[in-house]
This record gives structure tokens, C-alpha cells and sequence, in this order.
């Protein structure tokens, strides 16, 4: 007897739907599994037969075939157990009252019978809602995470044989366990802010164009308490963003155990061992890395030249691209990696130069530690901010400084002249503005150009640095309110990118 039961496999950070099919006929008795499936798929047979024996199913000593379609997409993971189990029933006469053709099958079992949970249980029931399905049967640990999708309705299952009584209708579902994950009214409450800073107005007001544009960000001589505070003036997420954020900790299995939909931005600080695949992602059957965790967030490298140079040379095609694709022999993998990339380094390895005083470095040990960090690589980062220590008379100074509340009032306005200003365009924020948009949302006067190529020539900019002086602009005036870009929005953004300067005197010191 043959039967077909509904899953689905995780491609990227997208789902794509699996079709197990079961045949029960009379022969040698043997448990047959095909379909392009790897070891851990292949695996299941073993699993499946036991947990369906614990579970108080007797399985006849037949031919079982099961083959999951398509055969030439390669398998992987242990998530098919529970619809492979569900299938071999089917096959063996058990009657189904949910209409299987339109029911999403996800869990992997234990030999007990029990229902573990799963990851990239999120995209795959965006998936099933897609293709028109109507219910999906998941492990009750992933029941949360299920129920944040909409037009479908969430089973959550913890055992094989609560699964069946579910599909042949002895045992109703109650809905009212399902608790639909509710807004996060705590989406700003930090430990951190703003106010905790003491002077450093000029890096303050960097790093507010920083989050108003979504610009990259380096600072120079450290600073990793300011970039630790960029997430609490950064502006809230859209449910589309959060979404799409929630879809990519589901498939690496980072979610938290209530499984809820994530509203804060990532804020991702790896350590400077990362390997390259553990940044960009990788594996055998790929997963993302901490550029895709960071998505829609922000990605702060401390000690920038502390991280190999392989591992920061892979950054440069996600920063301009925000995607990362990885080809395997079996098929191409793509992951989002829309990201802040903040960063921070020192002018030498001691961190004191220029000052003689307490600065040991020679000039071949400066320029070794520097080189780690290319030029293609600081062409990238649009504004560049050199971190000058706080004066004495700071440190017990009585006067108020903005919080991050304040500040990110002023970026939430601009953030949203930008979303007016990209509708229907796929745009989300200046910094992904490029050449062939450029020149449509930012208009500059004749004075205004006569500046540009004044800034071109002075500081010997190329073309993609005029660009992202074009762009932090374009911020500056969203940040005044303004639709125009006046001259003092060019000169502001010329100073925070100010490569020419950043290079030669805070770097180099020539």
C-alpha cells in the first residue's frame, strides 16, 4: 500500500517542500530508504522502526520502501523522522481524518517515541503556508516559533502516538495552548546608554549618522564602549525585518527557548580566532555565520588587525553585495547579510602611538600591524572617526549628556523620510544606495557639485568614496529634516569620511 506525507528541508534560509512517500508490499523484509539522502537521513530507518515499537506499533514483516522527493535534492538532518513514521503508518491502513496532502510534517524522533524539537521550523511553515497547506504538525518545543506564522494552523506534538491520535481524529487539538507570541514592549530597555559617556560629541554625533543611515563604521584607537551603545539609539525593526532575522536564527538554531519573533537588532561581536567559514558561513551542508546573524544589526570587530587577513578579505563581497552565497558541488546556497559593519583598532600593536612617551612600536612593526587591514577593505567603511581620550576635567563634569533615547528620536525621523522616500524600491536605508539610484534621490545644486569635485581632488577620493560621501549626505540632511543637501551636509559627511586624513595621520602618522 502506498501513502505520501508532506515535509519540507531548509535551503539556505528558505524552505523547500519534501514529499515522503511510503510503500508497504509483500517480500523480504527489509526497511529501504533512497532519495539523495545523507547518513543522518539514513539513520532514521533505525530510529523509525524503534520508536514505532516502543510506541506500540507492530510493524508486519514486509518490504518497506520510503523515497523523499525530489531525488535529486540532497537530504539532510534528522527533521523528516516524524513524517517518515507517519508515512509507514499510513501505508500499514491507518486512517487519516486530517487531509495529509495539506498537513506539514516536522520532528525528529527519539527511541522512546518521543518528539524532539527541530531548527528552521519557521521557514519551513512559511513555506507550507506558500504552497497553499493548511495545518503543520510540529514538536511542541517548536510550537512558538510555528505559531508566529499566520494562515496556517500550528499542532504541537511531543510523542508518535499523540501524533496519530491527532491525524486519525481521536484526540481534538486545543488552539488555546498555542500562544501567539505577543509584541516586546521592553524593546529598548538596555543596561547600557548613551548618557553613561562622558565627552566624545563628535564620535557621539558619528555614530548617531552611523545608525540614522545604517553606515559602516571605524574607529580609530578603540572606543568599543561606543559601539557596545549603537544598538540603543539604532531604529526598531519592521515585522518584515524581524521576520526575516527570526528565519535566520531559526535555521542556525539560536533561538530562545520561548521561541518568539526577535524585535531587537542583532548586535554580533565575534571573537578575532573566528575562522572565515564561521564569519561568512559555511560547512558541508552550509549554515549561516555571524555576517548572516548580523543581519539587519550590527557586526563590531574589536582589534580589527588582531583577525587574519583571509577572514577580514572575505567581508569586503557581503559589504557590497549583503549577501553571501556559497556553491557546493550539490547546489548554491544564499544567506542575507544586510549588516553594520562597526570596527575598531589601534595606530599600532601597544595602542599609545604617536605618543613617544609610552609608544615602543618601531615603524616596520606599525606598518606590518596596519598593512593586516587593506585598502579595498577601508574603501568600504564609510565614516572613519579617530577616538581622542576624554580631558581631566571631563570626568567629574556635572553636565548632561543626551541619552540614547534623545538621539534615537532623531534617528527614528530620519529613518522614516528614508522609508517615504523608498517606497515600492526595496530600499531600506541610505548606505544601500549605489550607482545606478545615486543619482536619482540625491540632487546636489552647482555649488554643491563644484564641492564634491573640489573634495574629489583635495582628498584623492575614488569613485566609490565620493559615493559614500554622496550617501552620509544624504543623512546628514534627513537627520536636519531637510529634502535638500546643503553645503554643510557635504562638508559634515567629507569630515567623518575624511580617508585621506584618517589614513595618512591616524594610521600611518605621516
Amino acid at each position: 500500500m502506498f501513502s505520501k506525507v508532506k515535509s519540507c528541508a531548509v535551503h539556505g534560509v528558505d524552505g523547500r517542500m519534501i514529499d515522503v512517500e511510503a510503500d508497504v508490499n509483500d517480500g523480504l523484509p527489509v526497511f529501504t530508504m533512497v532519495g539523495y539522502l545523507s547518513s543522518s537521513v539514513r539513520e532514521s530507518s533505525e530510529r523509525v522502526r524503534t520508536a514505532l515499537k516502543n510506541s506500540g506499533f507492530h510493524l508486519p514483516p514486509k518490504r518497506i520502501t520510503i523515497n523523499l522527493s525530489p531525488a535529486d535534492m540532497r537530504k539532510d538532518g534528522s527533521g523528516y523522522d516524524l513524517a517518515i513514521a507517519t508515512a509507514v503508518l499510513l501505508s500499514l491502513g491507518v486512517t487519516a481524518e486530517l487531509p495529509m496532502e495539506q498537513t506539514l510534517v516536522l520532528g525528529e524522533l527519539s527511541l522512546d517515541g518521543s518528539i524532539k524539537a527541530i531548527p528552521g521550523v519557521l521557514p519551513m511553515v512559511i513555506c507550507a503556508r506558500e504552497e497553499g497547506m493548511t495545518s503543520c504538525i510540529v514538536p511542541k518545543e517548536n510550537v512558538q516559533e510555528a505559531a508566529l506564522v499566520q494562515g496556517i494552523s500550528v499542532i504541537g506534538v511531543s510523542s508518535l502516538k499523540e501524533t496519530m491520535e491527532y491525524i486519525q481524529g481521536i484526540k481534538e487539538y486545543d488552539n488555546t495552548n498555542v500562544r501567539k507570541p505577543a509584541v516586546d514592549t521592553s524593546e529598548y530597555l538596555y543596561d547600557i546608554d548613551f548618557s553613561d559617556l562622558v565627552g566624545q560629541e563628535s564620535i557621539k554625533r558619528g555614530m548617531e549618522i552611523a545608525a540614522a543611515g545604517f553606515h559602516n563604521v571605524l574607529l580609530a584607537a578603540g572606543k568599543s564602549m561606543l559601539a557596545k551603545r549603537l544598538p540603543t539609539i539604532l531604529p526598531q525593526m519592521s515585522f518584515e525585518e524581524s521576520l526575516e532575522v527570526t528565519k535566520i536564527y531559526s535555521v542556525g538554531g539560536m533561538l530562545p527557548p520561548e521561541g518568539g519573533l526577535i524585535h531587537r537588532r542583532p548586535f554580533r561581536a565575534p571573537h578575532h580566532t573566528i575562522s572565515e567559514y564561521a564569519l561568512i558561513g559555511g560547512g558541508r551542508v552550509p549554515t549561516p555565520g555571524e555576517v548572516s546573524f548580523a543581519h539587519y544589526g550590527v557586526l563590531f570587530l574589536d582589534e580589527l588587525p588582531e583577525f587574519s587577513k583571509p577572514v577580514l578579505e572575505v567581508l569586503r563581497q557581503p559589504l557590497e553585495e549583503r549577501r553571501i552565497r556559497i556553491s557546493r558541488v550539490q547546489a548554491s546556497y544564499e544567506f542575507p547579510a544586510d549588516f553594520m559593519f562597526v570596527a575598531a583598532m589601534n595606530p599600532c600593536p601597544c595602542g599609545n602611538y604617536p605618543d613617544y612617551r609610552r609608544c615602543s612600536c618601531t615603524e616596520q612593526q606599525i606598518r606590518r600591524y596596519q598593512s593586516k587591514v587593506s585598502g579595498p577593505l577601508l574603501d568600504r567603511i564609510d565614516i572613519r572617526m579617530e577616538v581622542k581620550g576624554v580631558k581631566q576635567e571631563a570626568l567629574f563634569s556635572k553636565q548632561k549628556t543626551e541619552s540614547s533615547k534623545t538621539i534615537r528620536a532623531r534617528v527614528e525621523q530620519a529613518r522614516q523620510m528614508q522609508k517615504d522616500r523608498f517606497t515600492g524600491t526595496g530600499l531600506l536605508f541610505n548606505s544601500q544606495l549605489d550607482g545606478k539610484n545615486l543619482e536619482e534621490y540625491i540632487k546636489l545644486s552647482a555649488e554643491g557639485k563644484r564641492l564634491v569635485l573640489q573634495l574629489f581632488e583635495e582628498q584623492e577620493l575614488s569613485v566609490r568614496g565620493v559615493h559614500r560621501v554622496l550617501k552620509l549626505a544624504r543623512t546628514i540632511a534627513d537627520l536636519a529634516g531637510s529634502e535638500e543637501i546643503e553645503n554643510a551636509h557635504l562638508q559634515e559627511a567629507a569630515f567623518y569620511r575624511n580617508q585621506d586624513v584618517f589614513a595618512k595621520e591616524v594610521l600611518y602618522g605621516n
